[in-house]
């Protein structure tokens, strides 16, 4: 029992280790070619894990050694086009100036119900709307919308807009977070001064963030 689970726990952290010398982009985004390294890889993890009497070390080499393969084929993909198109494939457009490219949509053996689908999951219902729908090379849909259907920002109505920036989180579950602190120019005693004003401590306080406009915002921790 001590022997599985020792190797359980030590094929999980080879694992884990792998998938980040992957990079954030297989976590993300799985290709064809990152789809098929995270099969691979589950089944050489399941090997090692399942018969104690499988060698250790060779279900972790092939882990290591497929996970180093991934990382140079990804570095010389950053330079070749043509291994781009080789591993990944390319984007395809399915729609353009609202009308659906069948011919397209074939090649991509991608049906119309599919399409429909991720249509209506972006909040869009008539194909006439969209200006250019792109299939990614993950199977997403990427669309967007013929000028006159986008949403109106301030800019189209020519309205002043102040920087928002993203917002400081000073207190997570509890804990105070020293660094954000001083990144934004402040110190606990600050924090505590604020926190005291709302009847709070830190440690009852689950998220507490700064925006760049000065605002605290206090989530409990209920």
């Amino acid at each position: 029992m001590l022997i599985t689970i020792y190797r359980t726990v030590l094929i999980y952290f080879i694992v884990l280790l792998v998938v980040r010398l992957m990079g954030k982009r297989e976590i993300g985004q799985l290709s064809p070619f990152d789809f098929v390294v995270a099969i691979i890889i589950a089944e050489l993890a399941a090997i090692p894990m399942e018969s104690t009497n499988f060698p250790l070390w060779k279900g972790i080499v092939p882990l290591v050694t497929l996970g180093i393969l991934e990382v140079i084929l990804s570095y010389l993909a950053l330079h070749s086009p043509f291994l781009r198109r080789l591993l990944d494939g390319e984007p395809q457009v399915v729609i353009k100036n609202g009308r659906i490219i069948k011919d397209e949509l074939r090649r991509a053996r991608y049906n119309l119900n599919d399409l429909l689908a991720q249509l209506r999951e972006k909040g869009i219902v008539n194909v006439g709307d969209v200006e250019f729908g792109v299939l990614e090379t993950s199977g997403k849909l990427s669309v967007i919308p013929k000028s006159q259907k986008r949403p109106v920002t301030p800019e189209d109505l020519g309205l002043p807009t102040s920087y928002e920036g993203l917002p400081a989180v000073l207190v997570m579950d509890g804990q105070v977070l020293r660094e954000n602190l001083r990144l934004v120019g402040l110190d606990e005693a600050w924090l505590k001064k604020r926190l005291a004003a709302a009847g709070l401590k830190p440690e009852q306080v689950f998220l507490a963030t700064l925006g760049t406009d000065g605002r605290l915002f206090i989530n409990e921790d209920i």
